[in-house]
């Protein structure tokens, strides 16, 4: 299985340097033929700087009725796994607040109740709830609005608003594809924290979906309530399938990645998401120790072709997961019977040749 025997793939990522960027975007490298990686170590010019993923992953999939059941489910399907590779780290959850005042594009709080279901008979240390919303409203009005405030009660969890943490400066591609610095908080790139993604089923205006990869790449630049950092990711106001927004998340990727991807799929969002879209009765709940493999999947599901989304190939070709739906185990619910058709962002019917 999958799961077994797991290396900690953002430590393995952080190996592979500037130069894995170009070659599975399709570019040419940085900095001529000989790099050194984060790790220290040197890549010689006829070193391979990445492979694919050649062992099948498994991917739960529930349908049911409760959200909050459907999650510890899911998660119940891979329970040996997981317990296995948080070992003694800190555990994180990210959930989706991408605005703090319509729930239809968050992650319910039911949905995190089944992951610290799920957790809490494993875990004695104080678990951590962060978030990072892009809203000007501050993390701390969603937490409030939407129902979170009673975790502390009932769980053993704080509530951080990741926003007020410290952070670090990295590079992301600007207008033209200039470098240009971004605030990181510096939480998302400590190797002794175990980042869940808590995601929302959501579409997307520029990279169709927004899943668990999405939810922590994006998620890690700052917003300080002055200035929001997130928006540096995709400057351009480009809506084609090689929009900005795929390269820095593949760029972002080197270092920051989640340990276990859960998604939140009970009412989903079609249309104008990830805010304004509208609801999809999907009654789901996904979760995997290959975020990557989970969303291709979740992507397939909701309708769409995840060989079209630029970022989440760019990932499988460079190894950070499994990106053949035929080499995913679907554990639970069997997917044929959990398969919809969302409508897309608007923008991006021509563009990516939706429907």
């Amino acid at each position: 299985m999958a799961g077994r025997g797991r290396f900690n793939r953002r430590e393995v990522l952080r190996g592979l340097g500037g130069g894995a960027i170009a070659a599975a975007l399709g570019g040419v490298g940085f900095g001529g033929s000989v790099g050194r990686a984060a790790t220290g170590r040197v890549i010689g010019a006829q070193q391979k700087l990445f492979s694919k993923i050649s062992q099948p992953a498994d991917v739960s999939l529930i349908k049911g009725n409760d959200a909050r059941d459907n999650v510890y489910k899911a998660l119940k399907h891979i329970e040996d796994e997981v317990v296995a590779s948080i070992g003694n780290k800190k555990i994180l959850i990210k959930p989706n607040f991408v605005s703090t005042r319509r729930e239809l594009c968050a992650t319910h709080v039911e949905a995190v109740r089944g992951i610290l279901d799920f957790l809490t008979p494993h875990c004695k240390q104080q678990i951590t709830i962060g978030e990072s919303t892009a809203s000007r409203a501050g993390t701390r009005e969603g937490f409030a609005s939407y129902g979170y405030l009673r975790l502390e009660k009932e769980y053993n969890v704080k509530l951080v608003d990741l926003n007020e943490q410290p952070w670090v400066y990295r590079y992301v591609f600007g207008r033209d594809h200039k470098p240009m610095p971004i605030r990181i908080i510096s939480t998302f790139l400590d190797p002794d924290t175990y980042i869940i993604s808590a995601a929302k089923m959501k579409t997307h205006d520029r990279a169709v979906t927004t899943l668990a990869l999405k939810n922590v790449l994006l998620g890690a630049p700052v917003n300080d309530y002055k200035k929001n950092d997130k928006r540096l990711t995709h400057l351009e106001y480009n809506f084609s399938p090689k929009a900005i927004i795929h390269f820095n998340m593949f760029h972002l990727a080197q270092e920051i990645y989640p340990d276990l991807g859960v998604i939140d799929g009970f009412v989903a969002m079609e249309g104008n998401g990830p805010v304004g879209g509208t609801p999809v009765d999907a009654r789901l709940a996904l979760a995997s120790l290959d975020p990557l493999a989970m969303d291709m999947l979740a992507t397939r599901l909701m309708g769409f072709d995840p060989g079209k989304i630029m970022y989440l190939t760019s990932l499988a070709e460079a190894g950070f997961g499994q990106g053949d739906l035929a080499q995913v185990n679907v554990l639970g619910t069997p997917a044929e019977q959990c398969q919809y058709h969302f409508k897309p962002h608007p923008r991006l019917v021509e563009s990516y040749g939706l429907s």
